[in-house]
């Protein structure tokens, strides 16, 4: 299994509208190097919940149910989405400044590739992340 974090605006689409849908078509992602980890995402790969411009903190754990397929939101079908079902809301939510902080995730994607939307986590990372967020 490999960890991935997302990324949505929460007055766009936030942890509490993903868990009142119960699932959802993770789409309009145009970024080339999102488009490969949104292909290389498999079926039952838990993703980091990540609230983008507001909050910027991880706050939930969702889970891939469907692997990639053409976007919805394009006829281009260079573009893919994947679905999404939300799996639980963190204890306590990981800010980024407490990211930051620890020395530990000095090579985590989210600091190094600040803007990308769809990235991989390391799995030292994610358990670094759950100390954290208090679900150890």
């Amino acid at each position: 299994m490999a960890y991935w974090l997302v990324k949505s605006e929460p007055n766009t689409y936030g942890w509490d509208q993903f868990q009142k849908d119960g699932k959802t078509v993770w789409d309009g992602v145009r970024n080339y190097a999102a488009r490969l980890h949104l292909k290389a995402m498999k079926k039952d790969d838990e993703v980091l919940f990540y609230h983008s411009n507001e909050g910027l903190e991880i706050v939930g754990i969702a889970k891939v149910i469907k692997e990639h397929y053409q976007d919805p939101t394009t006829d281009d079908d260079a573009w893919v989405a994947v679905d999404l079902k939300p799996v639980k809301k963190l204890k306590k939510p990981v800010s980024l400044p407490q990211i930051k902080k620890e020395k530990r995730l000095a090579d985590m994607a989210l600091i190094r590739l600040g803007r990308l939307s769809v990235q991989p986590v390391k799995d030292s990372e994610w358990k670094i992340i759950m100390e954290m967020a208090g679900e150890k």
